[in-house]
């Protein structure tokens, strides 16, 4: 691809970079990410293909930058939920019901990151993803090994607890849709309950 086509006119809107990155997440959940051409985008964003190519010189990399604009987004809004809970069962619940929040203001941005992580190219942009993935999961981690050490928690392994938390937060993307009945953070504050308080029936 030529300088010229990647240096094509900005779009005159607000925010034409998080514009673009917002409608082809919508696409690539709707329609798939193999149908959604960019010319597809670009009419559906409101401008030309050159626009889209001032900001990014390929599909590919509009899907892992929207990878990347979901990692970053949901650090940002889960960290202080956990930062302001008092204990460690708080702000178990704090990460939970923000993760979830998140997900469900960003639905189409979660089917991305979901199903296309393994298939980012740019390394730069797959050690990005990876950083910030690392911070996420070492976030839970550090909430559990927290309540085990205070006593809140029992004597679990914080990694396979972390990987069992995230697996239940991250599989409602197969079946949750936003507006349809109850809230992510409902769900999300169901299962919280389930693993604080387990199945049985004479746990207090």
């Amino acid at each position: 691809m030529s300088a010229a086509r990647r240096q094509g006119r900005p779009p005159s809107m607000e925010n034409p970079r998080g514009r673009i990155l917002d409608e082809a997440a919508a696409l690539f959940a709707r329609e798939g990410y193999d149908a959604t051409s960019l010319g597809r985008l670009a009419e559906a964003v409101g401008v030309t293909k050159a626009a889209i190519y001032h900001y990014f010189p390929s599909k590919q990399d509009i899907y892992e930058a929207i990878i990347v604009q979901t990692l970053e987004g949901l650090l940002a809004h889960v960290r202080p939920a956990v930062a302001a809970a008092p204990e460690p069962r708080a702000a178990l619940a704090g990460f939970m019901r923000a993760h979830a929040d998140y997900f469900e203001a960003h639905h189409d941005g979660f089917a991305a990151l979901l199903v296309g992580y393994g298939g980012m190219r740019n390394r730069a942009l797959i050690e990005q993803a990876q950083t910030l993935r690392a911070e996420y999961e070492a976030l839970l981690r550090g909430v559990i090994a927290r309540g085990v050490t205070e006593g809140a928690f029992r004597d679990l392994d914080p990694a396979v607890t972390s990987r069992a938390v995230l697996s239940m937060l991250n599989w409602m993307v197969r079946w949750f849709r936003p507006g349809q009945g109850r809230k992510a953070s409902d769900f999300a504050q169901d299962y919280c309950d389930l693993i604080l308080r387990g199945m049985n029936a004479t746990t207090p």
